[in-house]
């Protein structure tokens, strides 16, 4: 039991520090080798695949020289990588540093799987503690935070990890090659949907509003522990009867048909099916087969008798053990017993559980790709989800147990609890909730700030929540109007960046849907808000979608105020002209004659025909006085694309740009003087 714990307790470990890897790489394709999406989209995504297909290379390394000489080096490199990401060195070497740490992660995945023929505790353990501690940290992870405590846990858990790999495992039978190919799959859905904290907290912000607008919810991370311990006990607790077989993976696809619907109040749902179908599909293939139970049982007390004398050594002769060694003295065993066929045997299982985790991690990329791609590309995504699902679905149930079960190296229950109880942190502690209230009287003067965040990264790649809330904050905003708000895409890292701010800026948020419903705009108040509404706006062949977000600030005493945030996404080699018009139309219609403000990256500039619509509306540039005012792109900017247009009866002043790189755009703010009462 020892061994299986250590074993389990190292592999958990690592996938904790891949995923952290993984959180800063992805972003880094669009952000760092994209270019602000400079790149074809084609480009990034064959850079991304080509590292996980250099990764099928490995299998053919472990079977020359074994699985713990390959597992101990990658891990070596990983924890490096890792250590010198919570740096966040920002640019092109912070690429390149993710870029080696996934393919040391990769390598490190075929050598564990060459030694390891029962993955599921450890892979488990290690996407739910991720979870639990991503959402504790209400998705702002170490490696974004730095810091004396983020490099103190970071050291600890590099540093554990390190001595779990470096010490001896008993030798491994010959199954496990379908859970291993289930890895990659199994972490593209946990990251998309089943263990996604950002997309909890987006759900419930979801169910506290309608009209498929969300806003600011009380414990927006509440789904988060249940979802762990949903997804460890189904994982953990081994295979259901016959008759309960197939409730696993329905319970999956059922999760990922909720997701692909793209409707915001069906997401805690989505959570909740896919973690536990997630983890049933994952216990299906924890069993061993007929074939691997006759295979193994021969073998079964050779193992043993391997095992015996390493659990009376001590601690010091076990942990100096050298990873080759180790590999000479296992085959050595297996040969004295059964011979040089023993040894080819244990070599070529290695091999196919490497190869097998291999396929896996390039069919997690294969359908990241996929499914993100269509936001530059274009085409439909929502099968994306589903058919990932179905795979895992049918490998587990294609496993046909033996009917002989093992027991697990963890306690289901007190396993699920554990974790379980460090998510319950999250909605305890993480969870802040901004609260918007009236001043003295309606005021005279609203100060706008209107933003372009590119999901909060800033043009050297890192996730730059202190500079975005400095240059907001520094303004001393009334009403924020927010565009390019990412609340949780894998490809991004995970995090709900409008939540983040609101919870450092004080103000509640509003948010509109517009590619899909954790991808938009949004609008931050100090004064409350009502009669909230979203509307989508024409495509017209555009690849990412567009809506139009409109809310009414209560500034008191019956004075009101329309404001609405947009991000007009022009189609292909044409200008936003309808979806310009769109919004002008439904903004001075919403407004009906009250004071109204509409801001947004509007990709037009002045002299344009979509800026005539504006203004054909109606509508008055707030920020004429001081044009040129160009905000893009940040480090030089020449583009005059982001715009605040009011009411004739508003009165404007004080337009600025200022500068700064923590998006691609700059602010635009403006003082907004109302009419007298």
């Amino acid at each position: 039991m020892r061994y299986r714990q250590l074993t389990t307790g190292s592999l958990a470990l690592g996938v904790v520090l891949l995923v952290d890897v993984l959180r800063v790489w992805l972003p880094g394709i669009i952000t760092i080798f994209g270019q602000a999406a400079s790149t074809p989209a084609e480009l990034m995504g064959a850079f991304a695949l080509g590292w996980f297909v250099l990764a099928m290379a490995a299998p053919a390394l472990v079977r020359r020289v074994g699985p713990r000489w390959v597992a101990g080096t990658a891990a070596v490199l990983l924890a490096v990588a890792r250590l010198a990401l919570t740096s966040a060195p920002g640019g092109r070497p912070q690429l390149w540093l993710a870029t080696a740490g996934l393919l040391a992660g990769l390598v490190w995945l075929v050598g564990v799987a060459g030694g390891t023929d029962r993955p599921v505790p450890g892979l488990a353990l290690g996407l739910a503690v991720n979870a639990a501690v991503h959402a504790m940290l209400d998705t702002y992870d170490l490696v974004w935070r730095g810091g004396a405590v983020a490099w103190l846990v970071s050291v600890v858990a590099v540093v554990l990890f390190l001595l779990g790999t470096a010490l001896p495992a008993a030798p491994p039978g010959p199954g496990g090659t379908r859970s291993w190919l289930l890895a990659g799959p199994v972490l593209l859905l946990a990251g998309m949907v089943a263990l996604a904290p950002a997309l909890a907290e987006a759900g419930m912000s979801y169910l506290v509003a309608s009209g498929g607008v969300a806003r600011s919810p009380l414990f927006g991370l509440a789904p988060v522990p249940v979802a762990v311990a949903g997804f460890l006990l189904a994982a953990l607790a081994g295979p259901t009867r016959r008759w309960g077989r197939p409730l696993g993976p329905a319970a999956l696809l059922a999760g990922a048909v909720l997701f692909a619907l793209d409707r915001g109040d069906l997401l805690v749902a989505a959570i909740l099916l896919t973690a536990v179908g997630l983890g049933a599909c994952l216990a299906l293939t924890d069993a061993p087969g007929r074939a691997e139970a006759a295979e193994a049982a021969p073998a079964a007390p050779a193992a043993e008798a391997a095992a015996a004398p390493a659990e009376t050594g001590t601690a010091a002769e076990t942990a100096a053990a050298a990873p080759a060694e180790a590999d000479a003295d296992a085959d050595a065993r297996v040969a004295g017993d059964h011979g040089s066929a023993g040894v080819d045997g244990i070599r070529r299982a290695a091999a196919r559980r490497g190869y097998a985790v291999a396929a896996g991690m390039l069919l997690f990329v294969l359908g990241a790709v996929g499914y993100y791609s269509a936001y530059d590309l274009g085409y439909p995504n929502a099968a994306v989800p589903v058919v990932v699902a179905g795979l895992v679905a049918a490998v587990a149930l294609a496993a046909r147990p033996s009917g002989h079960r093992r027991p697990g190296p963890l306690p289901p229950l007190r396993t699920a609890g554990a974790v379980a109880a460090l998510a319950l942190l999250a909605p305890l502690f993480a969870d802040e909730v901004a609260v918007a209230s009236n001043r003295e009287g309606p005021p005279e003067r609203l100060r706008v700030v209107a933003y372009n965040i590119r999901m909060g990264f800033g043009l050297d790649g890192r996730f730059d929540l202190a500079g975005l809330t400095a240059a907001i904050d520094r303004q001393r905003p009334d009403v924020v109007l927010l565009s390019e708000v990412d609340r949780g895409w894998l490809l991004n890292g995970g995090h709900d960046t409008l939540d983040l701010l609101s919870d450092r800026l004080g103000m509640p948020y509003v948010f509109g849907p517009a590619a899909d419903p954790v991808w938009g705009d949004a609008v931050l108040s100090r004064w409350p808000v009502t009669d909230l509404r979203s509307r989508p706006l024409p495509a017209l062949g555009a690849p990412t979608g567009a809506q139009a977000l409109a809310v009414t600030l209560d500034l008191g005493d019956g004075v009101r105020c329309a404001v609405v945030s947009t991000h007009l996404q022009p189609p292909p080699d044409a200008g936003p002209v309808a979806q310009a018009r769109a919004v002008a139309d439904f903004a001075t219609g919403y407004a009906a004659g009250r004071p109204l403000v509409v801001a947004g990256d509007l990709n037009t500039e002045p002299g344009d025909e979509a800026f005539a619509q504006f203004t054909a509306a109606g509508l008055v540039d707030a920020l004429a006085v001081a044009r040129p005012l160009a905000t893009s792109p940040a480090d030089d900017p020449h583009q005059q694309i982001d715009h605040v247009f009011v009411s004739p009866g508003l009165t404007a002043s004080d337009p600025v740009a200022p500068r700064g790189e923590a998006s691609d755009h700059l602010p635009v703010a403006v003082t907004v003087t109302l009419p007298p009462r």
